[in-house]
Parts: C-alpha cells; structure tokens; sequence
C-alpha cells in the first residue's frame, strides 16, 4: 500500500513506499520554512512525484527544501541522504506519522512547552455561521485523475 500527499493546491502530489521515522524540528530554519512553531517532518522511503515537481530553495550549504510554486505549501527537507523527509501536515492521512522524536532544541521558542494548556475558544453561533460559509478550493485528501474538479 502506498502512502499518498501533496501540497494544498493539488499541483504537487507525491506518492511514498512507506514512511520513516518521524519529528518535531525546532530549528529556526524550519519554522520560518513552515512558518510555524516548528517543522514536522517524516522521511518519504521510496518517495516519487507523480503529478508536478517541487520547486527548491536552498535554506543552508547543506539542506534544500521543496515547496509548490502554485500555492506556497512547503513539502520537503532534503539533506542530501538517501531519503527525502516531507512534511507531516502534506500527507493525505497525517495520522499516520505521529512524531516520536524532537530536534534542534536550542531554537524552541520559550512558550512551546504550555501550548497545550491554552484555552479551548468555545464554539459560538459567529463562528459556526462563519465556518459553514467557507467553500474550500484545497485539494481533497487523496489522489484525483485532474484538478481542480472540471479541468482536463
């Protein structure tokens, strides 16, 4: 069974073997790559492009990270080993690479750790209205023969 992703757009998509070992990186790199706290990442075994390619940015002498042109969604670390790692939240199933392991604790930002003790914004009728109105244009969570719907 193979493992499917791609980026928001949908003119990325990846398919990988199987997945490695996945991580929580806290390097400064990664969270302006991800524009995030930090970078979850998974390694791709047998990972290979089958719709579109990744642009590439290199973010040190070492590393090249790939992302969609279309849509900016950041997908890959490449470190120039065998595999590449891509990015947890790309993957059509992200339940599948819960992190086992964090990296490059001296970037953590300082609040990282009570994250998980912040309050719950309680659901109210604003919101829902709000959510019900949102009409998304991302691409669903599994492989299609074309997008967007209606393309050839």
């Amino acid at each position: 069974m193979s493992i499917t992703g791609g980026c928001q757009c949908g003119a990325v998509r990846y398919r990988a073997e199987s997945l490695g070992r996945a991580s929580i990186c806290h390097c400064r790199m990664c969270q302006k790559a991800f524009g995030g706290f930090f970078g979850p990442l998974v390694t791709g075994v047998g990972l290979e492009w089958t719709r579109g390619e990744p642009r590439w940015f290199e973010s040190s002498n070492v590393v090249r990270r790939g992302f969609c042109a279309e849509c900016g969604t950041p997908l890959t670390y490449d470190y120039g080993g065998e595999e590449i790692e891509v990015a947890i939240g790309t993957l059509d199933n992200p339940e599948l690479a819960p992190p086992v392991i964090q990296v490059n604790p001296t970037d953590k930002l300082s609040f990282f750790e009570a994250l998980h003790a912040l309050p719950w914004r309680e659901p109210g009728a604003g919101v829902e209205a709000f959510m019900a109105s949102v009409k998304g244009r991302q691409h669903p969570d599994h492989d299609t023969d074309r997008w967007p719907e209606g393309t050839s």
